[in-house]
């Protein structure tokens, strides 16, 4: 199951991690956003212990979407070493999420 984080744990648990993170970036009114959740939750399981899954609501850290120029939801970004590795926005199949990473 991945884990909802906010602007203030995602320097600490995204930037700083020492594994790959992939950080789906949501809205609960998202549509799209509530088709991909099952895809994310069914990843950070597979991926335990290999890659960090972890979700974030726009809405409520507003300033983490504008800082990653997060503009539609939903977008997932890929990090590694606290860099952008790869980004995409929409709900894409989860063959292409895995490949992102």
């Amino acid at each position: 199951m991945s884990h909802i984080i906010g602007s203030a744990d995602f320097d600490s648990l995204v930037l700083k991690a020492e594994r790959p993170v992939l950080v789906d970036f949501f809205a609960t009114w998202c549509g799209p956003c509530k088709r991909l959740a099952p895809v994310i939750d069914e990843l950070s399981g597979e991926l335990e212990g290999k890659v960090d899954v972890y979700k974030l609501d726009i809405d409520q850290s507003p300033d983490v979407a504008a800082r990653y120029k997060v503009n539609s939801v939903p977008t997932i970004i890929v990090f590694e070493g606290g860099e952008i590795k790869a980004k995409t926005v929409g709900a894409v199949p989860k063959q292409q999420l895995l490949q992102m990473l």
